[in-house]
Order: C-alpha cells, then structure tokens, then sequence
C-alpha cells in the first residue's frame, strides 16, 4: 500500500514540529505504541497540545464521555 503523506498531512493534528513521522501514520503510530501512547489524532486539540498521549489521558477522556 502506498502512504499518502501529502494527504495525511493535511488531516494532522500533531503540534510536535520536529516530528520525522509526521503524514507517516503507520511510523507513528508504531512509535508512540511502543511507547504506551496513542498518537496526536486520537486526541481533541486542547489535550493534544499538552503532548500528554498516555493511554491513561486518553481512556480519562473516553470514561467521562459515557
């Protein structure tokens, strides 16, 4: 399959300037599982710019939703 990196990086929602991965989802999201996250578009903005993409942050937002 063939990555569509100008497409995905209009839909970004990721804050993180340097980021190498960015409009590369599958090099993102296998880094940020590796590391227990969850990448920026899983996140509304105002908690996306916190950089905090914990498992824990995101499920806190899920349950108060219910």
């Amino acid at each position: 399959m063939e990555c569509r990196v100008e497409e995905n990086l209009k839909n970004c929602p990721c804050t993180y300037e340097p980021c190498s991965k960015k409009g590369i989802c599958c090099e993102c999201i296998r880094y940020h599982w590796s590391m227990g996250e969850l990448p920026a578009c899983f996140f509304p903005p105002d908690v996306e710019r916190t950089y905090d993409r914990s498992l824990e942050r995101f499920l806190s937002l899920y349950r108060k939703q219910r």
